[in-house]
């Protein structure tokens, strides 16, 4: 049986570790190489850094956070942001990143995900979906440049198509749910974890325990994902694993 991951997330602006609700009202956190030693000697599994602003503002990703926080983990290390060509991934992976985060570039740009893949392996390409669920209508709709720009495009087919391309992983937040600590949205992640064989990774409303069993039994989740939970220490990791475990779930 394959270890449920737990990954906490460094959501980055201007260097600076920064939380919101609903993808608005950030506030700073700290410095993104502090939190990245603590999760690392705390256990967490893998670690997140998304540039949330790099997309919009139409700039590289930030490599020299990158290298800091690189130094201090021992811990696989996915990044994203401002990631929108094979060569920007290869600049990712070359500054201490373990696996790249896609999005608006590879909705832009589909083939991205296939070049990627095919330079550097599936296990390095992780397609970040944002999704929020359709005001009119059915399903989930997919938004880009952090959560700014609807797409149109329905996120599970979407999701079906990133891995028919070549995408090893997906990352999965629920736009309505970030931030509130309301709990995953499960109707979503049972959606998309049944259409797709690769691993899901649940973000978005962790709040309680209880959300991260939800999130990897009845969501399907390969690896629950959490940011301000973490970040202001209301749960531990050695917590977390420790109800998990009590649950029957198979953490590391």
């Amino acid at each position: 049986m394959l270890h449920k991951r737990i990954i906490p997330c460094l959501d980055v602006r201007n260097g600076t570790v920064v939380k919101g609700v609903n993808f608005v009202g950030l506030r700073e956190m700290g410095e993104p190489a502090v939190h990245a030693r603590f999760y690392n000697d705390e256990g967490a599994d893998e670690l997140v850094i998304l540039d949330i602003t790099a997309s919009r503002e139409e700039r590289r990703s930030i490599l020299h956070v990158v290298e800091s926080v690189a130094d201090v983990l021992f811990i696989p290390l996915t990044v994203g942001g401002g990631i929108r060509t094979a060569e920007d991934v290869r600049d990712m992976l070359n500054a201490g990143a373990d696996r790249v985060s896609l999005n608006t570039a590879m909705v832009q740009r589909p083939a991205l995900i296939e070049e990627a893949a095919a330079r550097f392996g599936s296990q390095c390409v992780v397609a970040a979906i944002d999704a929020r669920r359709r005001v009119e209508g059915t399903g989930w709709e997919v938004f880009i440049y952090g959560g700014h720009q609807a797409t149109g495009l329905d996120a599970l087919t979407w999701a079906m198509e990133v891995e028919r391309r070549g995408a090893g992983e997906i990352l999965l937040t629920s736009m309505d749910r970030d931030g509130t600590q309301s709990g995953y949205d499960i109707d979503l992640l049972r959606a998309l974890t049944s259409r797709v064989r690769i691993p899901v990774i649940a973000s978005g409303g962790a709040g309680r325990l209880e959300h991260f069993t939800e999130g990897l039994t009845a969501g399907g989740a390969s690896a629950v994902l959490a940011a301000s939970l973490f970040h202001t220490r209301a749960l531990t990791i050695p917590q977390l694993k420790a109800s998990l475990r009590s649950e029957g779930v198979s953490v590391r």
